[in-house]
Formats: structure tokens, sequence, C-alpha cells
């Protein structure tokens, strides 16, 4: 089955493919409507058709800018050898999607930090251009605005807190103390629900403290703001949950003993054997004793006691191909991206001289996260 699009594709830099949702589109048009009466302030020989444009191209570029932030993270893990999804901007920026996770905490720390470097180093630039041009015209403004939006995008991107690049490059420092990566996971993301938190009080309590009246669009940006680090991070604590109970994940130890019967044998027959012998897997086998299919524990449990005389085992086994054969020595998380790369309900386990150990069921696999 194919995987849903996120969004417009608009290009593959670097072979990284680039996608825009279409919640980009409420962001560009709050930024065009929001900004006009800015762009009209500076620009006010203009019509405003001129700083409606102006608006929109702020909106356009700003966007260019968070995609130069996000390749900079895929280029560096691509030059680590870490593979690339694609990347896809949305309604609160960009995200990258890097399919594996870097191996040392250096690796993490640098494709981390190589974001708010593009996007500052971005600003400079945009600085640096502007200082040369007239004040007051098209292109000083939307340069003295894109270099101001790169510093805040850089600078809030190295809060230290997950989800925030700051929030990765603290897991790394973490990691590097520790040499646990899941005590950096849960540290920088405990970090991050303190971020979140701030970001809203800094809009509500600074204000007050001043004798001001909070402003009311920047309220409801920061509570945007901080419920997606807020999420984020809650997110980043499931993950952890989950990888710190990956070393139970044995296939050894959560092996199903494996009953061979031949394809044309009975189901309630293999079923009696099975439970005779203390067997929890039935596994295919040809007339040499060759194992060429597994019979799909929920088509079994579907099928009614009256009816199962009357069907044969082999008629309810998926044909075994390849990927369903796995060692019995995985565990860990050799295991489980062995299993997502090829989903099935049952594996078969073999030895490396390929004897047949057993049957690995996914369901056994996701009680040990379940706890169930």
């Amino acid at each position: 089955m194919s995987t849903p699009s996120p969004g417009l594709r608009m290009g593959r830099p670097f072979g990284i493919p680039v996608y825009v949702s279409p919640t980009w589109l409420i962001v560009a048009a709050f930024i065009t409507i929001t900004y006009e009466p800015v762009a009209a302030g500076q620009l006010p020989e203009f019509s405003s058709f001129v700083h409606y444009s102006v608006a929109l191209l702020f909106a356009v570029l700003l966007y260019i800018s968070v995609l130069v932030h996000e390749l900079a993270h895929c280029v560096v893990a691509k030059a680590y050898g870490l593979p690339v999804k694609r990347i896809t901007l949305y309604l609160l920026g960009g995200v990258s999607e890097i399919e594996q996770e870097p191996d040392t905490p250096g690796k993490e720390f640098l494709i981390s930090f190589a974001g708010p470097v593009a996007s500052l180093g971005l600003a400079g630039v945009f600085f640096g251009v502007e200082q040369l041009l007239q004040e007051g015209t098209i292109p000083q403004v939307l340069l003295y605005i894109l270099w101001f939006s790169n510093v805040i995008v850089g600078v809030f991107n190295l809060l230290p807190g997950l989800p925030l690049d700051g929030g990765r490059m603290l897991r790394a420092g973490v990691w590097r103390l520790t040499r646990n990566a899941n005590s950096g996971t849960v540290a920088a993301a405990w970090v991050g629900r303190g971020v979140a938190v701030v970001v809203v009080l800094y809009q509500l309590v600074l204000p007050l403290m001043a004798g001001q009246e909070p402003d009311f669009t920047a309220i409801v940006w920061s509570m945007i703001l901080a419920s997606f680090i807020w999420m984020g991070a809650t997110q980043s604590l499931r993950v952890a949950k989950v990888r710190s109970r990956l070393p139970q994940v044995r296939a050894r130890a959560l092996a199903r003993r494996a009953l061979p019967v031949a394809a044309d044998v009975p189901l309630a027959e293999a079923l009696r054997r099975a439970r005779e012998g203390g067997a929890g897997a039935l596994v295919i086998v040809d007339h040499e004793g060759r194992p060429t299919g597994i019979v799909n524990e929920a088509a079994v449990n579907a099928t009614p006691e009256a009816r199962r005389p009357w069907i044969t085992a082999g008629s309810l086994a998926r044909s075994l191909e390849p990927a369903l054969v796995l060692g019995a020595d995985l565990e860990g998380e050799s295991l489980i991206d062995a299993m997502r790369d090829n989903p099935a309900g049952e594996y078969l386990l073999v030895e490396r001289g390929g004897e047949i150990y057993g049957v690995l069921a996914t369901a056994d696999v996701n009680r040990v996260f379940t706890g169930v």
C-alpha cells in the first residue's frame, strides 16, 4: 500500500523530496494579512496591492528560509549515511524525516545544530545585503523582516527542549555524559515541557509586570507554539518508554514452539497435535520437511470449531517469503527493524544453520511494550 502524499511535491534538492502541506496556505494567508499593515507603514507611497504583494512575498521567502533550515539538517544527516525520507513544510514550519537515529551523540549534536546555524547564517547574509540598500525601498523592507525573522527562527530552535533543535543538542549532551541515549531523551523532553510553559508565561507575565495588557494575538501564537512543543516533548517521552523496553525484546525468549505439519493435515488434527506437544504455532512443511508457510493464528481463531475438521492447515497458512524468516539470535532494535520492514502476524525463527527454532508472533512482541 502506498503512503499518502503529505502535500504538493515541490522538488528534490540534494535528492531529498520536498513537500508543501496544504496547511501552509493557512499560515501564508495569516502572514499576508497581519504583515500588510506593517508593509503599508514602511512603504506608504505604494498601493494596497503592493503592500499585500510584499506581505505574500515575505511569507513565501520565510518558508524558503525554513526549507534551507531543514535542508541543513538533512544534508549533514546524509553526509553521515543516514537515509532521509522527505522534508515537509506545514503549518508551524518544517519537519525533516530522517529515517534512522544517529549512532553517536556527536552526530546527533551536529545534525541538530546545522539547522539553527543555517537560519542564523541566512540572517547574517540578509542583514549584510540590507545595509547596502536604500531605506524605504521594497527590497530593503523585505530583507529587513527576513533577517529579523531568521534570527528568531534560529534562536527559538536553540531553546534546550525537545522537539526543538536545542532539545536534540541537549539530548546529545546528556547522552554523552550518561552514555545512555534514552536518558538524554527523557531529560530533554522534560526540559521541553518546561520551555512550553515558559513560552506562554512570557507573553502573559511580562506585559502584566510592565503594567500593560497582554497582546491577544501574541498569546494565541504562544499557545500554539507551546502546544506544539508540549506534544512533541510528550511524544519523545513515549518513545523513550518504548525504547527502555527494547532489551526485553529477544527473539529466543519470545519464540513459540513450532509444530511442523503437512499442508493437507486437517486443521483440527493439527491443533490437537500442537496441544499434545505443547506447541504454540504451526509451520507447514513439504514432503522433505522444509518449511513452506506459517499458519496464521488470527485466521485459526476466526475459524469456527465445527469447520476445523473439514479444512486443511495449509489453507490458513501464509507462504514463507524470505523476509518472514528471521534469525533466532535477533533482539532489541535489530529485531524491531526487521519486523517493521516486513509487517506480518508471525515470523519463522531459524538457527544459523537453517534449523527451525520456533515462531515469533507479533502479538507477543507488542505485549512487551504494552505490558499486557
